[in-house]
């Protein structure tokens, strides 16, 4: 049975966006209080009605209200009645809440080796110099199998390669002590953001964003992030990684008639703010690649400016609503958003964009060629759920009667790089105690290590792990490099962190994809 069209706007007749064309991505911009976020709320709930799941953040508190029954609301009832809508009905949306911070919902986590090294050196601020170490410390890590679960586990790695930077250097390259202690800072101002409840375990299965009720409409993923916009980066780079994840896991399914899932990446211009050109590549191709996955990505800001020309360009369905001309760049904003729309001559887009009402915007969809339609001017149409904010009664309602409470809530810290490095540091530290008083031998030092894996750090190599192990030429016990490789694969097998070490498209050290875990 094909899916009903999506009817979201009326102009001169309705206007519908069309199911099979909705994960050709999408624009939705206006200044501050034109009604963006009433088109996220009336779209979402048209999404759900089709059974496709949706996500979005709520940074201002207000689109929690789907989760509740409209009525009450004198302005939507005044556009009800003035657009003739016939069919409308109050009524509440399947939702489930999740927050970073998991005081608004269920918390949200993801470990940091599948973060990795590209996007947590834009989380950190890092310099091209400190983004280098932060990558020979991911990669020393992946190569001698500890897994970088949380923010202790990454501290840990840090440490133990700044102490032993002269025998890591041979491997990896230089690391600099300023450098480690730049990421140690950069890590502690994450950590007092919030972002160590965000590090760790259970890490979210993407599966739990793609739900539909018993009714059979699309789940609602509302991700509360009123607090954490005070984090700017760490909003940006959560819903970039989330993004990135749903590329990676998700099977390629072409043009399907309705969308996998629907993306709404509010605030987008968070997301190319101090990007490096290496990000926005990267973010450029999982937009352009995602759509082959069945998921459609919706930016919503506040000037089109904000999304570089060659993101877009890929955004096929736009819902423009009203700009002010104040200044030269909003003049500049203006005249840019006029020409990308498909001209109608009987709409002047440079002056009509200037005179949008609440609620009212120019609009252009793609047909069923994938052609954009000439632009209209149209009310959108009003949300049959709560327009505004819950109560945190109502909230804590929702969230507790989710078939996911109580599986997010409860953390689990299981043996990881932390671990494994405090006991081998342990373990060394007895083995120097225990070890009679050393004596000079002719042409070297008294305490000076051995020339071949002595010290510490030759006895955590040979304390039958594989920290750290040379990953090219001969080891301290004159090992080939197959053996010793052969040796720590057999070990990482063996090993309760033995798993894949997940990395996706925007986390892997190199920039290519890594197989995910099963």
């Amino acid at each position: 049975m094909p899916v009903s069209p999506i009817p979201f706007a009326k102009g001169k007749d309705e206007i519908d966006l069309l199911p099979g064309m909705a994960n050709r991505h999408g624009l939705i911009a206006g200044a501050t209080g034109t009604g963006k976020t009433v088109t996220l709320q009336t779209l979402a709930e048209q999404f759900s009605q089709r059974g496709v799941p949706v996500f979005m953040a709520d940074v201002k508190g207000d689109l929690a209200g789907i989760s509740q029954a409209g009525g009450g609301n004198d302005r939507v009832g005044a556009r009800v009645k003035q657009l003739g809508l016939t069919g409308y009905q109050n009524r509440a949306y399947e939702v489930v809440f999740w927050d970073l911070l998991g005081e608004q919902g269920h918390p949200v986590r993801a470990t940091v080796s599948e973060m990795g090294p590209l996007l947590l050196s834009r989380l950190l601020n890092l310099n091209e110099t400190q983004a280098g170490v932060l990558n020979i410390v991911f990669k020393a890590a992946d190569d001698n199998g500890l897994l970088l679960l949380d923010l202790k586990d990454l501290r840990a790695m840090l440490q133990f390669v700044s102490d032993h930077a002269s025998e890591i250097q041979t491997h990896y390259g230089n690391v600099s002590a300023a450098s480690v202690g730049a990421i140690q800072r950069g890590l502690l101002a994450i950590e007092q953001q919030g972002g160590d409840k965000f590090f760790g375990e259970p890490a979210l299965n993407l599966q739990d964003l793609l739900q539909t009720a018993e009714d059979g409409r699309g789940v609602t993923n509302i991700l509360a992030a009123d607090k954490l916009m005070q984090s700017p980066k760490l909003y940006a780079t959560f819903l970039l990684w989330l993004l990135s994840e749903l590329f990676e896991v998700l099977p390629e399914v072409g043009d399907p008639e309705k969308p996998v899932l629907v993306f709404f990446f509010d605030e987008a211009h968070l997301l190319f703010n101090d990007a490096p050109k290496v990000l926005l590549d990267k973010i450029e191709q999982v937009i352009r690649l995602v759509r082959s996955k069945g998921v459609g990505v919706y930016l919503v800001t506040q000037n089109p400016l904000d999304v570089p020309d060659t993101v877009l360009g890929q955004l096929g369905n736009r819902v423009q609503h009203a700009l002010r001309a104040f200044t030269p760049r909003d003049q500049k904003a203006v005249k840019a958003a006029a020409e990308t729309f498909r001209a109608n001559k009987g709409v002047d887009v440079s002056t009509v964009i200037t005179e949008l009402g609440v609620g009212e915007a120019l609009v252009s969809v793609l047909d069923g060629t994938g052609t954009p339609t000439p632009v209209e001017r149209a009310f959108i149409y009003p949300p049959e759920s709560r327009v505004g904010s819950i109560t945190p009664q109502e909230r804590q309602q929702v969230i507790q009667k989710s078939v996911l409470f109580g599986h997010y809530e409860k953390t689990i810290d299981r043996e990881s790089a932390y671990e494994k490095l405090t006991q081998k540091t342990g373990a060394a530290l007895d083995r120097t105690a225990q070890q009679p008083a050393p004596v000079q031998t002719s042409g070297q030092p008294v305490g000076a290590p051995a020339q071949s894996g002595g010290g510490w750090f030759g006895d955590l190599v040979k304390e039958g792990g594989a920290i750290l192990t040379a990953p090219t030429g001969k080891s301290g016990r004159g090992e080939s490099l197959a053996e010793s490789m052969a040796k720590s694969t057999v070990r990482a097998m063996g090993s309760s962190v033995g798993r894949q070490i997940a990395r996706g498209i925007l986390g892997s050290i190199l920039g290519g994809t890594s197989s995910r875990r099963r």
